[in-house]
């Protein structure tokens, strides 16, 4: 994240830590949506890199562009542009070897304890929603400020 301003810096803050998945949203035709039944870990640093895994639990779901044998893994960087509440993901590694080196664009909002993530791809109209993990019943935030104190 070298070059990034101060509100890159305060933005990557309140976006670091280790997020679990809690639902993964995909429109149907009739549109409504369905949620995938779907386990997983984003990290993301302070310096920005970040790692995703996601499980699928339904062997019946077939694979996507991100997912090999039911399993997405990824990892890479990511330059953040807290104007427009999106960021550009740099696959440095993964699971599926088309996405390594791939450019992944996101937008993303914060409300409570929830990142919600969607691609501003026009043909991928998927919602990925993480929760912030919990540390011994607390919220990662409050680990680090107990730790601090």
């Amino acid at each position: 994240m070298s070059g990034q301003g101060a509100a890159d810096i305060e933005t990557i803050g309140r976006l670091a830590g280790a997020w679990r998945l809690a639902a993964i949203e995909l429109p149907q035709m009739d549109r409504t949506t369905r949620e995938t039944n779907a386990v997983g870990l984003l990290v993301l640093t302070v310096d920005g890199h970040m790692a995703i895994q996601v499980r699928n639990l339904d062997a019946s779901v077939a694979d996507n562009a991100y997912s090999s044998g039911g399993y997405e893994a990824t990892y890479g960087t990511i330059m953040l542009d807290p104007v427009s509440s999106t960021f550009v993901y740099h696959v440095d590694g993964a699971l599926v070897q088309d996405l390594v080196g791939q450019d992944l664009p996101r937008a993303y909002r914060v409300v409570d304890d929830q990142l919600i993530l969607t691609s501003t791809r026009d043909e991928e109209t998927w919602r990925v929603v993480w929760r912030r993990a919990q540390q011994n019943g607390q919220s990662a935030d409050e680990a680090v400020e107990e730790r601090a104190s």
